[in-house]
């Protein structure tokens, strides 16, 4: 779809030639002589951008892009003169106008004005996109008491700058509150820069949060920026605090209380505007009590202290979550949407989740992947799921023949991982023909390659 242009000039010359040009350009142009009728032809339509001239009949040029600027939807605006001076252009530019150019108009810089312009409208409606995307990979899903609660803690403590820790067992999510809490408050428009303390080797941890120069150590052969240097003004978020090392916490602790830090190799402090936010899996108090966590860092992290429940602890969530990623992944995979039968869903929350939403996430990408049928039914469920469910079939199936189904399923599945999927093999540990294998395999919905495992989601 061609971009739309509004030319706003009382000299009717000018309207027509410019129209004529931008339209051999391909865009879809309008033209109006004032700014009352410019003001008027946008709230009718949004166009993508606007060339102004300054000196209009009426109101002039600069009140009407300080009036565009008041709308839900302010337009990109190129201003044009016929009598430009510095103090023109600057109140233009204070008033928000993209760019400024004189009468008489040269075509070949009018044309890379809007290019230009036109390029800024295409760079942030993506950023807009990937913002949204953004949003929506990282929602914290999930209408249980605990998170309401959570969610109105979380919008509660967002605008401030107290530090925050998040408890919560791996794979509940405490990266995505800490995307929250960062997205929600003052410093949103800033870096959110995440440390994974337990992925990083104990020699390496201070360079990647302070940064160092060049020559400070063996393989130090560049100058590092730090991811303390790289948060300046947003957000820190320590996941995993609990395996930073004890030198390592101290370290991090001057920081906090000073907001400066010096680089490994460096005598000259840095200094920042940095909200620490941190995360663990481990109980501090425990780890204070075995002396391998600082009781002072503690408390300068535990301000405001959220916790994060497993997902067996709300398990009316899974439902909202399992149907929320059986969308994504049929939207990333090209696959048709997927239906979640009610009988393979009871079996889901049956299951305590030890690995919580992600391994949740990950067994539905494994679904939408691996699953032939449109409707997930019990049978189309990895094993482990029926197998850590409650004991009871009645509970997990319908009827008798979709139990019978889910346990052939679970025992030929079984074999053919302990036979590293040979058929001749699992056939003969079944007591089947080879053949009879097959045929099993396909009417239990068994694809007969090897699956590959899904990778590890975040």
């Amino acid at each position: 779809m061609a971009n739309s242009i509004l030319i706003v000039d009382d000299e009717a010359g000018i309207r027509q030639s410019l129209a004529s040009v931008l339209r051999d350009e391909g865009y879809s142009v309008a033209a109006v002589n004032s700014g009352e009728d410019c003001l008027g032809a946008t709230e009718k339509q949004d166009y993508d951008l606007i060339l102004l001239d300054v000196w209009l009949p009426g109101i002039d040029g600069l009140e009407t892009l300080r009036r565009l600027n008041e709308s839900k939807r302010a337009p990109l605006v190129v201003m044009i003169s016929g009598h430009g001076n510095i103090e023109t252009a600057v109140r233009a530019t204070k008033l928000g106008a993209f760019d400024f150019i004189e009468k008489p108009l040269s075509l070949e810089k009018t044309l890379v004005a809007v290019r230009n312009a036109l390029e800024q409208v295409r760079l942030e409606a993506e950023n807009r996109r990937l913002r949204n995307e953004l949003e929506q990979h990282h929602q914290l899903l999930g209408e249980s008491v605990p998170m309401k609660s959570l969610r109105q803690l979380i919008a509660i403590t967002a605008p401030t700058n107290g530090r925050v820790l998040i408890y919560g067992e791996s794979g509940t999510g405490k990266e995505l509150v800490a995307r929250a809490l960062h997205a929600q408050s003052q410093r949103a428009r800033m870096p959110f820069v995440e440390v994974n303390c337990a992925a990083i080797p104990e020699e390496l941890i201070e360079s990647e949060l302070f940064g160092h120069i060049k020559g400070s150590f063996t393989g130090a052969t560049d100058d590092k920026t730090g991811k303390f240097h790289k948060a300046d003004g947003g957000t820190l978020f320590l996941d995993e605090v609990g395996d930073m090392s004890l030198k390592t916490q101290a370290k991090v602790l001057r920081v906090l209380e000073e907001q400066r830090f010096e680089p490994v190799g460096s005598q000259k402090a840095t200094e920042v505007d940095v909200r620490v936010l941190a995360a663990t899996n481990k109980k501090l108090d425990e780890e204070i009590g075995k002396g391998a966590f600082r009781e002072d860092l503690f408390y300068r992290l535990n301000v405001i202290p959220l916790h994060l429940p497993p997902l067996r602890e709300r398990t009316e969530d899974i439902p909202i979550l399992a149907l929320h990623f059986l969308a994504e992944f049929s939207a990333a995979y090209g696959r048709p949407a997927r239906e979640l039968g009610q009988a393979a869903l009871e079996v889901m929350m049956q299951y305590p989740w030890p690995g919580n939403v992600r391994e949740l996430r990950n067994v539905v990408e494994r679904l939408v992947i691996m699953c032939p049928d449109t409707r997930i039914e019990p049978q189309h469920l990895p094993p482990e799921l029926y197998r850590g469910a409650a004991r009871s079939p009645q509970q997990a199936f319908a009827t008798l023949a979709e139990a019978r189904h889910a346990y052939e399923r679970e025992i030929v599945l079984r074999k053919l991982e302990e036979n590293q999927w040979n058929m001749t093999r699992t056939a003969a540990a079944l007591g089947l023909e080879r053949s009879h294998l097959y045929r099993k395999m396909r009417a239990l919905g068994i694809s007969a390659e090897e699956p590959s495992p899904a990778g590890p989601v975040s």
